[in-house]
This record gives C-alpha cells, sequence and structure tokens, in this order.
C-alpha cells in the first residue's frame, strides 16, 4: 500500500457512533460522510470491518435484512461510513419499504455533508433493478458514485473481466462511475478504494 495512504487510513478510533431510525437521531456533527449501499448479504459489513482494519466493527450475519436503520461508523473523527438498510430482501414488509424510502430521502436531500455514494453489488451476479434504482437515486441528487463488486475471491480470475464488464455494462456507468472489484477475504481493492474515497473526503 502506498506509504502515504497506509498513514491516512490506519484508524485509532473506528467506532459505531450510532443507529439511527429516523433524522432526529442523525448524530450532530459536521465530519464527511460516505454511503454505502447494496443489496441485503452483499457484504457491506465485511467490506467495512476491512476497509476499516477491524474485525468487528460491523455486525457480519448469515442472516440478510438485519439492518433497518442508518448506522454512523466514525473513523478517527474524520470521516464518517453510512451504513444504510440492505434492500431487495424478499420478507421486508411494505410498511418497512415505504420506512426505508423516507429514510433514504429525508438522508439524501438533508444531510448537507454527504460526500459520495458506494454501491456494493456481488461480484458473481448480474446487478439487479434495486441496484439500479440505487444508482439512479444517487444520479437525481448529483452525488458522486461508485461501484464495488464484492466477493471477487469467489469469481474464477478467467472469468472476472468478463463479469465486471456485465456489471459495467447493466448498470450503464458513465465514465466518472468506477467500477472496483473487492475482495475481504484477500484484502483486494482496498488501497484503490480508498484513494478514490479520501479526495471524495477531504473535498
Amino acid at each position: 500500500m502506498l506509504p502515504w495512504l497506509n498513514s491516512m487510513i490506519q484508524f485509532q478510533k473506528a467506532e459505531l457512533v450510532i443507529s439511527a431510525p429516523d433524522k432526529k437521531s442523525w448524530p450532530d456533527t459536521t465530519l464527511p460522510e460516505i454511503v454505502l449501499a447494496g443489496r441485503s448479504n452483499v457484504g457491506k459489513s465485511s467490506f467495512i470491518n476491512a476497509m476499516c482494519g477491524r474485525k468487528k466493527l460491523a455486525y457480519v450475519g448469515n442472516t440478510p435484512g438485519k439492518t433497518r436503520l442508518l448506522n454512523f461508523f466514525n473513523l478517527d473523527d474524520k470521516y464518517m461510513f453510512v451504513d444504510v438498510p440492505g434492500y431487495g430482501y424478499a420478507n421486508i414488509s411494505k410498511t418497512q419499504l415505504i420506512k426505508f424510502g423516507q429514510m433514504m430521502e429525508d438522508y439524501f436531500s438533508e444531510r448537507t455533508q454527504k460526500k459520495g455514494v458506494v454501491i456494493l453489488v456481488d461480484a458473481r451476479h448480474k446487478p439487479t433493478d434495486d441496484d439500479m434504482t440505487m444508482l439512479e437515486f444517487a444520479r437525481y441528487y448529483e452525488i458522486p458514485v461508485a461501484v464495488v463488486a464484492t466477493k471477487c475471491d469467489k469469481v474464477p480470475p478467467t472469468k472476472r473481466a468478463y463479469h465486471f464488464a456485465n456489471i459495467r455494462k447493466t448498470l450503464k456507468l458513465n465514465a466518472d462511475e468506477p467500477l472496483f472489484p473487492f475482495s475481504a477475504v484477500e484484502k483486494q481493492g482496498m488501497e484503490e478504494i480508498w484513494s478514490y474515497l479520501i479526495p471524495l473526503f477531504t473535498s
């Protein structure tokens, strides 16, 4: 890892500040925030743990759709990750779906320190309509967006280029919307993703 980058992401503190059910519970800070979004069970918790150099910062479970709140993670009082509820979970109720939509609209329309959105997709599968909706949501609010293809270690090396091209084509990514391969197991992609995120956080 690049020396300058390594020094910037060796976090002394990485902690969950609050799990907010609504905007009244948002932390009262001015720290820049990056939103992490993706389908249930796409590996957001593993992504957060790996990117922050922790093992148990974010909950990792086998039951998708557990997160129903906005989880705010403080990184050295400099940056904030905001983990939003996983979407696409089959057993979600209509009431929960409406609540999720309102939660997203409130955050994107009112949270002034948001700097970007990272959408996580499973490298093994074609992105879904829900992924496209989240991408369009970020574009509507003119927020920089990147896509991270998780679980790359489960895709044979000879097939990765095909899978990445399929993701880019399905989502119709623009030139300024990067796609990053990522594996929490192999620690693949962390340097490239942080090299993208740091300028966003500090913009």
